[in-house]
């Protein structure tokens, strides 16, 4: 009996053994499986490279054309407002996209109208961007003046601020898009074409000749040169204030002397920049079209007014470029 008790007892135990070792190997592949994961969890996530879209210029084969300053900018056209004199040509008669150079036309027509800028305008569906679907800080239901979407409009490039600007033009938007055609072909732009307010489209076409005839007429509109080179401005929308900076830094730098500017992107335009300033004692209209990099415009810019400042006035000479031939180097896409 004794004996048998003893088999019993030694078979349960190794039963009780036998049945812990799927619970032990259960628990260590469960703690295997969980480090697996904590690693894999710490590891980065893989980012898609998309590629770059090419701008029109670019597919065009702009950037080849060569230039003295070696500008980033495929399309340059450098002028003297009293004289007309050409002082820098590149591509100028090349017809592009012009991104938000657009807003300028938009307000120089909302200027001209003499509407109230003291009227209210509640930004609405509508307004909002399905084009690009570009993001905006002013929501739909906020209410601001004629004047302060305006000044948004030109300072920080605002698309919703610019498209209620059209929208509640007297007679909408089709006859708004209608007026900067007209207003376009009356200052001679032969060139250009409009369908919308913003900029967002890329069938806002130009040329740098035809957009330095429009910095020209918009540089005479006091208004239109207070928004464009105010470094910032404070709008309040409800209970909210929101501060809104300019898009161009060079409005900021104090070693410039800017009267208007806009800027203006979108992948079809490439970086773009229109300014009225003055250099060396002259007033000059500068434009940049489809330039590579967010801030080589910028670049472009300090690069025209150093070779400006350093040719005595009577010495400054045209410099065209007719060179047509193409470049596949590609520019940084920011």
């Amino acid at each position: 009996m004794l004996a048998g008790a003893s088999g019993l007892a030694s078979a349960a135990g190794n039963g009780a053994q036998n049945a812990a070792k799927p619970t032990v190997v259960k628990a260590a592949y469960q703690a295997k499986q969980q480090t697996k994961r904590k690693a894999y969890a710490k590891r980065p996530a893989a980012r898609v490279v998309r590629p770059a879209r090419l701008s029109d210029g670019m597919r065009a084969g702009l950037h080849g054309a060569p230039d003295p300053l070696s500008l980033r900018s495929s399309v340059a056209y450098v002028i003297d407002q009293e004289t007309q004199e050409v002082l820098l040509s590149k591509n100028e008669e090349a017809v592009l996209p012009i991104a938000s150079l657009t807003k300028i036309m938009t307000a120089l027509l909302i200027s001209e109208a003499e509407l109230s800028l003291d009227e209210m305008i509640t930004i609405t569906q509508a307004d909002v961007d399905t084009e690009k679907w570009s993001a905006s800080r002013l929501r739909v239901g906020s209410t601001l003046s004629r004047g302060e979407l305006m000044h948004l409009a030109l300072m920080a490039s605002e698309n919703r601020a610019a498209h209620a600007l059209g929208r509640t033009y007297p007679g909408g938007l089709q006859v708004f898009v209608e007026m900067m055609n007209a207003k376009a072909q009356l200052l001679g732009m032969q060139d250009t074409s409009f369908v919308e307010p913003t900029g967002l489209s890329s069938k806002n076409r130009s040329s740098a000749k035809d957009l330095a005839v429009l910095v020209n007429v918009a540089s005479d509109d006091s208004l239109l040169r207070e928004y464009s080179t105010s470094p910032a401005h404070q709008v309040a929308v409800g209970r909210r204030k929101l501060m809104f900076s300019n898009t161009n830094r060079l409005v900021k730098n104090p070693t410039w002397e800017i009267g208007l500017q806009k800027t203006g992107y979108i992948s079809e335009a490439g970086q773009c920049l229109v300014m009225q300033a003055r250099v060396a004692g002259r007033n000059l209209i500068m434009v940049f079209l489809d330039s590579a990099g967010k801030l080589s415009r910028l670049g472009d810019a300090e690069r025209v007014r150093r070779w400006v400042e350093s040719i005595p006035v009577k010495s400054l000479d045209v410099v065209p470029v007719t060179d047509n031939e193409t470049d596949t180097d590609q520019p940084r896409f920011l």
